[in-house]
């Protein structure tokens, strides 16, 4: 039983990973491509931006900035890669004792 919910959690943490993952990747293309997320033509665009904006947030206060290079998008899609792996270990070594 124990198992099974640590299952759905690490599964339910990846696929919020994967979709802010992919949403940071078609933010940096965007970026990239010079489009604006604050027009009214853009609402899809700026719906990309605030969902992202906050997970970038704490990260674009760190000293992650080389000239005109931002590089805190790819430490948070490394995190993002990350963090699954992390709270199935977590979990799986906190309820070790329960099976």
């Amino acid at each position: 039983m124990i198992s099974s919910v640590v299952d759905a959690v690490v599964f339910f943490v990846s696929a919020v990973c994967q979709v802010f993952y992919w949403l940071l990747i078609v933010r940096v293309i965007l970026s990239w491509a010079g489009v604006n997320p604050y027009l009214h033509m853009n609402e899809l665009v700026g719906a990309v931006y605030q969902a992202t904006d906050w997970i970038l947030q704490p990260f674009r206060k760190l000293p992650l900035r080389v000239g005109m290079f931002d590089f805190s998008p790819l430490v948070v899609l490394y995190l993002l890669h990350i963090l699954p792996g992390l709270v199935a270990a977590l979990l799986t070594g906190l309820f070790r004792g329960f099976r």
